[in-house]
């Protein structure tokens, strides 16, 4: 073998090891996202959540059209993960948490099991669902601040991740003032989970989202208001009992 061919048949070699270990870099970063993403979803491979729905205000359990978009949203994470879903009706899930992974979209006029979550996990936050008309009605009252909504212009939503129970499964809350708001949510979820899972070691957070101009832009334009963990997980103090 003269010089020449050795030298290409070392040239194949270095590039065939060169591709070989640049694969194996790669596929291990792959699973080195892949595990993060399971571990702060709580969806090991081959396991099962729970998506919980609502159902649209005066409709006959019919589900709004923006959630079912965000159970879409949602679908596809929990693909991702290599688990899959278990739809429940918000009226038929009648079971504890922290066994396993839930995601409960709607706001508790419409989900019980929102309502149920708001009142055990997060006794500092009070949503008013108030049927009639008013300047309150959707607010948002986290400690002593309210949130009000402006329909179509100015819109909230809490973007929560609770852990809780006997499990270490969490749940994930998407209450929202508005169902498209609901959706916003779950889409800010999609796009920033990975920075959410690195900011929030401590694993549980309740975010308080805006949605900006939702009749324009739908629900793509959200804005982060503000981390209102402590505020919402805090009961209020209850006055003393006048004697």
């Amino acid at each position: 073998m003269n010089d020449d061919v050795r030298n290409i048949v070392l040239g194949v070699l270095a590039t065939g090891v060169s591709a070989s270990i640049g694969w194996l870099a790669r596929t291990h970063q792959w699973r080195r996202k892949l595990r993060r993403t399971q571990a702060f979803f709580g969806l090991p491979k081959s396991s099962e959540c729970l998506l919980v729905v609502n159902k649209e205000a005066g409709g006959n359990g019919a589900v709004h059209r923006y959630d079912v978009f965000a159970l879409l949203e949602l679908s596809s994470l929990i693909k991702d993960c290599g688990a899959h879903a278990r739809i429940v009706q918000h009226d038929q899930a009648h079971q504890g948490f922290g066994d396993r992974t839930e995601f409960c979209v709607g706001g508790p006029g419409s989900n019980r099991r929102m309502a149920a979550h708001l009142a055990t996990l997060l006794p500092g936050l009070t949503v008013n669902v108030d049927v009639e008309r008013g300047p309150d009605q959707g607010s948002f009252l986290i400690g002593s601040e309210r949130y009000r909504m402006d329909a179509g212009i100015e819109e909230y939503v809490i973007l929560a991740r609770l852990t809780a129970g006997e499990g270490s499964r969490p749940v994930f809350l998407f209450c929202g003032q508005r169902a498209i708001t609901n959706q916003a949510a779950t889409r800010y979820l999609s796009r920033h989970h990975a920075s959410l899972a690195r900011r929030h070691r401590s694993g549980s957070f309740v975010l308080l989202l805006k949605v900006v101009n939702s009749q324009a832009y739908g629900p793509d334009v959200v804005e982060l208001v503000a981390d209102v963990t402590r505020a919402a997980r805090t009961a209020p103090a209850v006055e003393p009992a006048a004697t």
